[in-house]
């Protein structure tokens, strides 16, 4: 009985690693101007990020609800919940494609690195999260279509304690609920 209850914890947690693993495959570059450029990528290769994938002649509506680029971040300095302006063209897709598909659905996870308390990291990921969920409604996305969560420092991106992978883990993540 111990065995068979420690085994399925264990199944537990590999379960869950291998959905960050593969969800973190297109990780952001440490580099702020590699990050910067990563908005314009998807739009070269046919999948716009203010429009439906495919949208070279695919118009099909489950290629609609498909977000080409769920795994962008915006980054943040130290301490800070402000959107850079190199990342508006960023949250701009992203609010142009809510208001193209009225029916989707996207989490904002807030994220901090894992100096400070716990407790603060939270607030300060909430309101990451909230400042780009903010921004969006500026931009035209309902509000209804946006929920602000935050992880505060438990799903770091980067493993390290230097200043290289701290600003890998001060991000808002989007991902499609």
């Amino acid at each position: 009985m111990r065995f068979s209850i420690a085994a399925l914890a264990v199944a537990a947690v590999l379960s869950g690693c291998a959905t960050t693993d593969t969800q973190d495959t297109n990780a952001a570059a440490p580099d702020p101007q590699a990050r910067s450029g990563q908005a314009s990528s998807s739009s070269s290769t046919g999948n716009a990020p203010g429009g439906q994938v495919g949208s070279r002649g695919t118009g099909s509506s489950a290629a609609a609800s498909q977000r080409p680029d769920l795994k962008r971040s915006v980054y943040y300095e130290f301490d800070k919940y402000d959107v850079k302006p190199e990342y508006r063209a960023l949250v701009e897709s992203h609010a142009r494609w809510l208001k193209a598909n009225p029916k989707a659905k996207l989490v904002i996870e807030g994220n901090a690195d894992e100096r400070g308390s716990r407790e603060y990291n939270v607030a300060l990921g909430q309101r990451r999260a909230e400042s780009v969920t903010k921004m969006m409604v500026l931009m035209g996305a309902r509000a209804d279509q946006i929920e602000a969560v935050s992880w505060g420092e438990e799903k770091p991106r980067a493993s390290g304690h230097d200043d290289s992978a701290w600003s890998e883990n001060r991000r808002a993540d989007f991902a499609q609920r």
